[in-house]
C-alpha cells in the first residue's frame, strides 16, 4: 500500500515536470489551511461566498490578461474565471446524509473552448489538485442545495458591477445574480451603510465619541451617505438618549436580513496582514527580482533613453525571471513627470539630465513587490538633486527603524514625515512644518502581498508583516520656492519584513545612497551593444 502510494506520488512530479511547468507555487495544502483559518475566525452559524474576479474587455472582441481575485486565489489556488466559493462555519450535511464544511463552484470543461483560451481544470481538475472533495460545475449553482436564509449571517464582498453577461449560462452575471436571488438581496443594498449601521449598532457610552467621528469622517467623503437620516442623526445627536433613539432604529434595518460584508473583510484583513513562510517565498522572490531590474537600469541608463524604453529593461529583467505580471502599471518620471505620484504614461522621449524617479514590482505567482528609486540619467546627481535625495533617504531610514513590532501603524510615517519637515526649512523650502505636506503629500506605508496595497487591520505592527517605506519630495516646477529645486522629484521605496528582531530590508540589494546608485551607473550593462534598425 505504502509502495503504490509512493509511485502515485512519483507519478504526479513526473507529469508536472514534463508538462515543463514552475514547481514553487502555493501548495493545494496551504490553500486548505487559509480556509481552516478562516472557519476558526468566523461566527456561529455564518457563511462566507468568494467569488472569482470578472473578466474584463480591452477592447471590441479582446479581454484584458485575466487576473484572478487575490482572496478567491489565496483560499483556493484556483485561477480561472467564473467560480464561486462557500466556506461554512459549521458541518453541513448534504441529502445523502454527507458532512462538508465548504463547495466550490467551476468552469465546466469545453473542448471547443479550450482549443482557443486554454485548458480548464474543471471537476475533476480542481478536486484532484487543488484538494477540494464537493466540487461541481458552475451551470449547477442555479440548484445549490443551501437556504441562506437559515443563517445567522451571510457575508460577502459586495459587487462592484465591473462584470458583463457573456455568453453561457455559468459566467459570473449568472452566479451573482442566482446568489442574489438565492439571499434576498435587496435592491438598495449598501454594504458602505450597513457597515456604519453595525458600528452604530454597537455603540456604548464609552466607545460613543469614536464611533460618532468615524461615522462623521465617511459623511464628510461620501457624498451619497449625506442624505441617510439615521447617519446624520447619530453625529448630530446632543445626548446618548437620542443615540439610543437610533441605534433603536438601526437594529431593525439590521434585522431586516443576515447579509454582511463586514466579517469577510475583517476575516481577510486578519489572515493576509501577517505572511506564512510559504507565503514569504513567494514574496521575497518577487521583491529580489524587482531589485534586479532596479540594478540593471542603473547600469543601463544614459540620458537618450525613453521612459518607455527604461519602462522596458524593467519588465524584461522580470519575464527572465519568470514573474507573470507587474504588480501595477510601471511609473517612470523624468524630471517634473517624477512630481506626479501616478505618472504611467511613460512617454518622454528622452530624459536628458533628469532625475528618474522608478516605481516598479514585479508579480510572482501572485506576490507582489514594490520599490522605487530615483536615479539621475547621466549618472551623477547635481548638488541640489543630492540635497533632497539625502532628506528623502535620512526619512526613509528613520521610518524603517520605526517600524517594530508593536509600534502604531502610522510610526513610520510620522517618523519620516518629521525629517521631512526639518529638511525643508532648513533650505528654506518652507517656513512652518505644517508646509511639508505640500511637498510631500502621500503616506509613508502600505501593507504589501497578494496585492500592491495589501490587506490588513492596520493594528499596531504584528511579526511577519511586510510593509513598504516610501518618503517622497516631489517640487514641481512653478512652486512656491527657489527656482534651483523645481522638477526634482525623489522617492525612495523598500519592502521592509518586521521581525521580533527588528525590520529586515527585502529590497536592500537595490543601492539607495547617492553614492552607491552612482558607483552602480559606472558599471557595464549587458545592453551597451544591444541596437536595433532604425525606423521611419
Amino acid at each position: 500500500m505504502k509502495l503504490s502510494m509512493l509511485w502515485i506520488a512519483i507519478l504526479s512530479i513526473v507529469t508536472v515536470t514534463a508538462q515543463n511547468l514552475p514547481q514553487d507555487y502555493l501548495s493545494s495544502e496551504f490553500h486548505k489551511d487559509r480556509r481552516e483559518k478562516v472557519r476558526e475566525l468566523m461566527s456561529r452559524n455564518s457563511v462566507l461566498v468568494f467569488f472569482a474576479n470578472a473578466e474584463r474587455n480591452r477592447a471590441n472582441d479582446v479581454d484584458y490578461i485575466y487576473h484572478q481575485d487575490p482572496n478567491f486565489y489565496y483560499l483556493t489556488g484556483y485561477k480561472e474565471p467564473n467560480a464561486v466559493l462557500l466556506i461554512f462555519s459549521d458541518m453541513q450535511t448534504d441529502a445523502a446524509g454527507h458532512e462538508y464544511n465548504e463547495m466550490i463552484y467551476v468552469q465546466e470543461r469545453n473542448a471547443k473552448e479550450e482549443q482557443w483560451t486554454g485548458k480548464r481544470l474543471g471537476v475533476e481538475g480542481v478536486r484532484e489538485q487543488l484538494g477540494f472533495d464537493k466540487v461541481f460545475n458552475g451551470s449547477d449553482f442555479a440548484n445549490v442545495p443551501i437556504d441562506f436564509k437559515s443563517f445567522n449571517t451571510v457575508s460577502f464582498f459586495d459587487f462592484e458591477n465591473d462584470y458583463r453577461d457573456k455568453r453561457g449560462e455559468a459566467d459570473l452575471f449568472d452566479l451573482i445574480k442566482t446568489f442574489k436571488l438565492k439571499a434576498n438581496y435587496p435592491s438598495d443594498y449598501d454594504p458602505m451603510k450597513q457597515n456604519l449601521y453595525a458600528m452604530i449598532q454597537s455603540v456604548t457610552p464609552e466607545n460613543a465619541e469614536n464611533v460618532v467621528k468615524s461615522v462623521r469622517r465617511y459623511l464628510d467623503f461620501y457624498e451619497n451617505l449625506k442624505g441617510d437620516e439615521f447617519l446624520t442623526d447619530f453625529v448630530n445627536a446632543t445626548d446618548e438618549s437620542k443615540r439610543l433613539e437610533v441605534k433603536e432604529k438601526v437594529n431593525l434595518v439590521l434585522a431586516s436580513n443576515n447579509l454582511d460584508s463586514r466579517m469577510i473583510s475583517e476575516i481577510m484583513a486578519t489572515l493576509r496582514e501577517t505572511k506564512t513562510p510559504e507565503e514569504m517565498k513567494l514574496l521575497k522572490k518577487a521583491i529580489e527580482i524587482s531589485a534586479v531590474g532596479q540594478i540593471e537600469v542603473m547600469k543601463a541608463m544614459h540620458p537618450n533613453m525613453s521612459e518607455t524604453e527604461i519602462q522596458g529593461v524593467h519588465e524584461y529583467v522580470y519575464k527572465k525571471y519568470g514573474a507573470e505580471y507587474e504588480g501595477y502599471p510601471s511609473i517612470v518620471g523624468g524630471g517634473n513627470n517624477g512630481c506626479i505620484l501616478h505618472y504611467i504614461e511613460n512617454n518622454k522621449m528622452e530624459v536628458g539630465n533628469d532625475l528618474i524617479l522608478m516605481d516598479l514590482g514585479a508579480e510572482y505567482h501572485g506576490y507582489t513587490a514594490d520599490v522605487t528609486r530615483t536615479i539621475p540619467a547621466n549618472g551623477k546627481f547635481t548638488l541640489e538633486q543630492k540635497t533632497i535625495y539625502d532628506i528623502v533617504y535620512e526619512a526613509q531610514e528613520a521610518g524603517i527603524k520605526a517600524s517594530v513590532v508593536g509600534a502604531e501603524f502610522q510610526a513610520p510615517g510620522k517618523a519620516a514625515l518629521k525629517v521631512v519637515e526639518d529638511g525643508l526649512i532648513t533650505l528654506g523650502i518652507i517656513e512652518e512644518a505644517s508646509e511639508a505636506r505640500t511637498y510631500f503629500p502621500h503616506g509613508t506605508s502600505h501593507y504589501l502581498g497578494l496585492d500592491v496595497h495589501d490587506q490588513g487591520t492596520y493594528r499596531p505592527f504584528q511579526a511577519n508583516t511586510v510593509i513598504t517605506v516610501e518618503p517622497g519630495i516631489y517640487i514641481p516646477e512653478g512652486s512656491d520656492c527657489d527656482e534651483k529645486w523645481w522638477g526634482i522629484a525623489v522617492r525612495i521605496e523598500d519592502d521592509i519584513l518586521i521581525t521580533d528582531e527588528g525590520p529586515i530590508n527585502l529590497s536592500a540589494m537595490a543601492p539607495r545612497t547617492t553614492e552607491a546608485i552612482e558607483g552602480m551607473m559606472k558599471q557595464p550593462s549587458p545592453l551597451d551593444d544591444f541596437q536595433l534598425p532604425k525606423l521611419d
